[in-house]
Formats: structure tokens, sequence, C-alpha cells
């Protein structure tokens, strides 16, 4: 009896599973197009509605990068990383700038890793005007995690502010960042706030709009709904406890961020956003320079997942579902919108069955309008937001709303290719330094 009744219930599963199957067949091309065009639609109104009740709830009540916040006498010792490769033309103004930290207790330990130019000697050079820089060298390119972890070595804060070699820290940034570890115990690390400085070119203006209508309504959206999936490398600080239980940075992930932030959360260590702790950074002015870096972000964000995959599906990680669900809907999504444009082309040359035929890779006008404005409002609140970080900032709200298109088209493009380039890879090669596209160097400032 009991097995007659498990044929029939395998019977009917099947039965079922066929009936979805030829449903899901018979108007496939119509479930990719309503994934090409309703995911963005959908990510655009979380990120505004959890952009907009961050600032209501948080970021409001706070007075804003020009008024440093209260840190207890005495104040904690923080160590400044600032891990350099080929930063000869930079270091200056980035130790400079460090110089200037509105915070009565703090080193900056620079590491030259490796540099074929003249990075090691400006670093030297830099020594007699700053008493509390110290200067690490490595004789050949040992890439950038282990940078990191030889600056954490020999560190002697407790708290431990990392930046790039070519960033330049708002005076107030470091006191912004360590207050959450001083009001919260559980707080591992705290991602700060990068503004483009490089808008020389129109890749350059279009980015201003990335890390304001894309990347901070993220970072706010996922510290509602979740926990944050990367702390942004060039500016970031790190709790020491909380990056010894966690193994510091991986010295062979493409992206040394992310794969920390994963193994601090799964520590069960909060990551915070700051966005009060300005920091102006280059981005690359060139498609070559723009294409390296986003095919590294996204391989960086396809090996953390595969390698940590298994790990999540706990309840004790429950927190993290929602990011890791929005990540994997994202590679889905960018493998769909290539597979609507295969079909399309091919309709274009063959007779297509009714379920396989695309029409039109083009959303109807109604629904194109109806994206376009939701950008526009997606701009608009970034816009209102990022004001009190950026005096002007309305000037580049004409680059600002162009840029969720260019965002979706190069965020699916890297993703088809990263993808496989992650599931490929050897496993233990180092991952090293190569010099980036900087930009023009023409830039605005404050």
């Amino acid at each position: 009896m009991i097995w007659q009744t498990l044929i029939d219930v395998a019977i009917a599963l099947a039965t079922f599973g066929a009936f979805v199957i030829a449903s899901v067949t018979a108007n496939f091309s119509g479930v990719l197009l309503d994934l090409d065009f309703f995911y963005p639609l959908f990510m655009s109104y979380v990120w505004i509605a959890g952009g907009a009740y961050y600032y209501f709830h948080w970021e409001r009540h706070e007075p804003g990068p020009e008024v440093p916040p209260d840190i207890p006498s005495p104040a904690p010792l923080v160590s400044i990383l600032v891990p350099c490769h080929n930063e000869g033309g930079n270091v200056d103004e980035t130790i400079g700038g460090l110089i200037t930290q509105n915070y009565p207790n703090f080193e900056i330990i620079a590491i030259n890793d490796g540099s074929s130019d003249n990075t090691g000697t400006a670093l030297d050079a830099l020594l007699p005007r700053f008493p509390n820089l110290r200067v690490i060298h490595f004789a050949s390119n040992q890439g950038k995690a282990m940078g990191l972890c030889m600056g954490a070595l020999v560190a002697r804060g407790e708290y431990l502010v990392c930046i790039d070699g070519d960033a330049v820290l708002h005076p107030n940034a470091t006191a912004h960042l360590v207050k959450h570890f001083i009001h919260g115990p559980r707080v591992g690390a705290v991602t700060g706030n990068p503004r483009v400085r490089t808008r020389s070119t129109l890749l350059g203006r279009v980015q201003v709009g990335e890390f304001s209508s894309i990347v901070g309504l993220i970072k706010r959206s996922q510290r509602i709904y979740g926990n944050i999936f990367t702390v942004s490398g060039v500016v970031v600080a790190f709790r020491r406890s909380a990056l010894h239980m966690a193994g510091y940075w991986n010295l062979n992930m493409v992206t040394e961020d992310i794969d920390v932030s994963w193994a601090l959360e799964l520590k069960h260590w909060a990551i915070r956003y700051e966005p009060s702790a300005l920091c102006w950074i280059m981005m690359p002015e060139t498609f070559r320079g723009l294409w390296s870096q986003r095919m590294r972000w996204s391989q960086g964000g396809a090996e953390v997942l595969l390698k940590y995959f298994n790990r999540i599906w706990v309840w004790r990680h429950r927190r993290m579902w929602l990011v890791i669900l929005e990540y994997i809907i994202s590679v889905l999504w960018a493998y769909s919108l290539m597979l609507s444009v295969v079909l399309w082309a091919l309709g274009k040359i063959y007779a297509m069955s009714e379920g396989l035929n695309v029409p039109s890779i083009f959303p109807p006008a109604f629904w194109g309008l109806v994206l376009a404005g939701s950008y526009m409002l997606q701009s608009a609140v970034a816009s209102v937001i990022e004001s009190r970080y950026e005096r002007g900032f309305w000037r580049s709200l004409f680059w600002v709303i162009w840029y969720p298109t260019a965002f979706w088209a190069l965020s699916c493009v890297t993703s088809l290719f990263a993808f496989p380039k992650a599931l490929f890879k050897r496993r233990g090669i180092r991952a090293v330094w190569k010099s980036p596209d900087r930009g023009y160097r023409s830039y605005a400032k404050g």
C-alpha cells in the first residue's frame, strides 16, 4: 500500500512538473523579457525605498561630514593603512591628507608593495616631515591583501582605517568611522563614502552617478534589509579583533574587500555604512580601464559566492540571505538578457516558434517611459540625499540620470564573462597588483 501511495505521489509530481515546464516553454521568451525588464525596475524602487528609509531613520539626524563626532578621551589609537603600488605621483597628496585628520591619536603605515616607480623613494622622503608615519617595503609585488595583512601585523591600534594610495581622506573621516566601533561592540567594519574626483571625460562624469544614485543607495538599502554585500576597499575601517577572528584578508581573491566582508559577517560581525566618512578617489576614464576594473569586481563577487555558498544557508546566517539572493538573481538576469538578445537575433534569420520568438529587445513605449521615470526618480532621491556631502552636486544631475542604463548594461556584460572566469579559476593563485587607469587627473574636489 505504501509503495502504491509513493508511486501515485511521484506520478502526480511528475505530471505537475511537466505542466510547469510546458507552460514555461510555451512562453519562454515572455518569461525572459519579464525578468529582463522587471528586475531592474524592482531593484530601482528597492534602492529608492531603502535609501529614503535610511536617510530619515538615521542619516538626517547626523550633523554631516564637516562636524567631527564626539570621541571619548583618551581617544583610542587608530592605525591608518595605505597599501601602495606604483603610486609615486600620488603618495605625497594622500599622506599629506592623512596628516590633517581631525583625530587626536593615530599612526600612518604605508606599505610599498614592490613598486617599479619611485613610490618607495617618495614615501621615504616623507618620513622626516611626518613623525607618525612608518613605511614598509616589499622587494616584489605581493598584492594588496598581503600589504594590508603586513600593515595589520605591525599596527599598534585596535582600529584600522584602510585607504588606497591614490585616495584623499576627508579630515573628519577617521573620527566618523571610529565612532561606530566605540558605540557598537558588535561592529566589525565600517565602510565609508567614496566620491569620484576624476571628471574630465564623459566616463568620469557618469561615474559620479554610480557612486551616488547606485552605490550609495545600495549600501543604505542593504543596511536596512540585511547585511552589506561588501565594504568599499578604497575607504574602510576594521576592528582588529574582528579581522583576527575572520582570518584577515585572503591572498588569493581578486577582490579582497568582498571576501573579508563575507568572512566577517559569517562570524556575526556587523558592517555599517558611514556616509559622512568622505574619501575622494580616482576612477578609470577610458573604456579599457573601466572594463578591466568592472571585470575584476564581477569576478571577485563570483569567487566569493562560490567560496561561501555552502556555508550561508543555515538559520544563523539568515541576515545574509536577501543580499545573496539579490546577487544570484542579478547573475541570472545577465544571462537572461543575453539569451533574449540571442533569440531576437536568431528571429531575424530563422522562423522561431511562438514560445521562443523575441520580437523586440526594447520595452514598449509605455514601459520604457516607466523605466526612464524610475531612473529619474532614483537619481532625484540620490541627489537630495547626496547634496549634503558634495556642494553643487545638482550640476552633475544631467550625467547622473543616464548612469543607471549604463550601469545595468555594464553589469550584464561583465557578469557574463566574469562568472565562468571565477568558476574555472585555478585555486591558490596569488592575486597581485595591476596598475589601474586613474583618469586624466583633471578633477573637482569639495
